[in-house]
C-alpha cells in the first residue's frame, strides 16, 4: 500500500485552498481506494490534503506533534484517522513540528508539498521537508497552481 505524506503552507488565501484542494485530489485520485495518507494535520495544506484522502476512501494516518497542538478543523480529523501517532512533546514548536516530519518522511513513499518554493521560516517549515525528503531519496511532488497565494503575500 502505497504511503503519501505532505507538507505545506497553512496561510493559504481561501481561493488558493481551493486551487490547492482541487489539485491534492487530482494528485491523489489514481492511487485511490488504496493509499495510506500521513499527515501533521496543521490546518492550511495538511487538512487540505486529509480532506482529499478521507474523500477519496483512504486510510487517514496522522502525526500529531505535541499535546497543546490542534487548531481548525484538526479534532475532526483525528477522530476520522484510522492510525493516530502522538509524540511525547508538551508544546507545540519549531523542534516539535521538525521531529513529527521526520518520523512522517521515515514511512512514506511520496512526499505531496503544497509549497511557493520559498525558503523555510522556522525549523520545520515546508523547505525544510521537502529539502529532507530530496536528501533520503524520496520522490517530491509540488503542488502550487497558478493563482495561488498565501495570506502575507496576497
Amino acid at each position: 500500500m502505497t504511503r503519501i505524506a505532505v507538507t505545506g503552507h497553512r496561510d493559504l488565501t481561501p481561493e488558493g485552498a481551493l486551487l490547492v484542494g482541487a489539485a491534492l485530489r487530482a494528485l491523489l485520485e489514481p492511487y485511490a481506494p488504496g493509499f495510506v495518507g500521513l499527515s501533521c494535520l496543521a490546518a492550511g495544506a495538511d487538512q487540505l490534503f486529509a480532506h482529499a484522502v478521507l474523500d477519496l476512501g483512504s486510510s487517514l494516518e496522522a502525526i500529531v506533534p505535541a499535546a497543546d497542538y490542534g487548531e481548525a478543523d484538526f479534532d475532526a480529523f483525528v477522530a476520522q484517522a484510522d492510525v493516530v501517532i502522538r509524540l511525547p512533546f508538551t508544546t507545540a514548536s519549531p523542534r516539535a513540528y521538525a521531529a513529527a516530519n521526520e518520523l512522517m518522511l521515515e514511512s512514506a513513499d511520496l512526499l505531496v508539498a503544497v509549497w511557493d518554493g520559498s525558503p523555510a521560516r522556522d525549523e520545520g517549515g515546508t523547505a525544510e521537508v521537502v529539502e529532507h525528503a530530496r536528501r533520503r531519496f524520496l520522490p517530491v511532488c509540488v503542488i502550487w497552481p497558478p493563482g495561488t497565494f498565501r495570506l502575507d503575500m496576497a
